[in-house]
């Protein structure tokens, strides 16, 4: 797929997990089709097995999305390579985009991809927190880069333009010290206590403590954007629909944003209305179009 990046206003485009609208997040057919869709860039996150192997996972137990079950970090890459982390999708996987038993990525794996794009290709790696490994994950991540040819000054690894992503601020404070400001993404999400401490379950007592923590490193992450101190703001799209002043005031300070998880076309609408210069979807082929025919002459 052809898409036409003339247009001064089009927001670059990241598949989230990959297009896994299309296929299971995170696996190889869903970065494939990513990048057959036309994306600038895709999106992953990245968990730390056993034995120190950086592998392509959403959430720190395998129930969700894998016949497995339990913590990712107490496997091996060799026992999770055991494992099926597509059919649940029920999505049947094209012959080119590889068998079942090759879905299953870690992040060396998805930079070969990325290099086969024949293009310019963007990477944006989330680091996954709370992790039973703490800021040893950053520097695992920062290690494997290293042995693939990444350039700190550019952030590049050949064609592919890398940049890190967390909602922690430990973490984002300790990849500044490593990475230019302008490749490191503060994420930030909406979050009140109530809604925190009920959607935990824990108790009133409990619950309300990790509910207060967890605002506390919202609002932490929140300065790191008003200070200047990062590049990239990553707000979720119910922060950016709640707070249009702080995105305003944010886009107007001169901060990149990269707005997740954009997947209607209202919430498409709103980014382009807003300025904002950087959408992550699950539908990439679809936000494409609906830019692309939002910059045709004549609408």
């Amino acid at each position: 797929m052809t898409v036409d990046e003339s247009g001064p206003h089009r927001s670059l485009v990241f598949a989230h997990r990959g297009a896994s609208a299309a296929f299971a997040e995170h696996t190889r057919a869903a970065y494939l089709q990513a990048l057959a869709d036309g994306a600038d860039g895709v999106e992953c996150d990245l968990h730390l097995t056993r034995d120190q192997h950086l592998v392509l996972l959403h959430d720190a137990n395998l129930d969700r999305t894998s016949d497995g079950t339990g913590p990712v970090a107490e496997r091996t890459l060799r026992e999770l390579r055991q494992l099926d982390f597509s059919s649940w999708k029920g999505a049947r996987i094209p012959e080119a985009y590889g068998a079942r038993s090759e879905q299953f990525l870690t992040l060396p794996e998805l930079l070969e991809l990325l290099r086969g794009a024949g293009r310019p290709v963007k990477l944006a790696i989330e680091l996954k927190h709370p992790s039973p490994y703490q800021l040893k994950l950053e520097d695992r991540v920062l290690e494997v880069l290293r042995s693939e040819g990444w350039d700190p000054a550019s952030s590049t690894v050949d064609n592919v333009a890398v940049t890190f992503m967390s909602f922690s601020p430990d973490s984002v404070r300790h990849l500044l010290q490593s990475v230019p400001a302008e490749y490191v993404c503060q994420l930030v999400d909406d979050l009140t206590i109530h809604e925190i401490r009920d959607g935990l379950g824990l108790g009133l007592i409990t619950g309300g403590a990790v509910a207060n923590l967890m605002k506390a490193t919202q609002l932490e992450g929140e300065q790191i954007v008003e200070d200047g101190a990062v590049g990239l703001a990553g707000p979720g799209i119910d922060y950016v629909r709640e707070n249009r002043a702080t995105i305003q005031r944010w886009l107007q300070a001169g901060r990149r944003l990269r707005v997740w998880t954009v997947d209607s076309e209202d919430d498409v609408a709103l980014c382009q209305e807003l300025g904002i210069q950087e959408i992550t979807t699950n539908m990439p082929a679809r936000v494409l179009n609906q830019l692309s025919e939002a910059s045709s002459p004549g609408r």
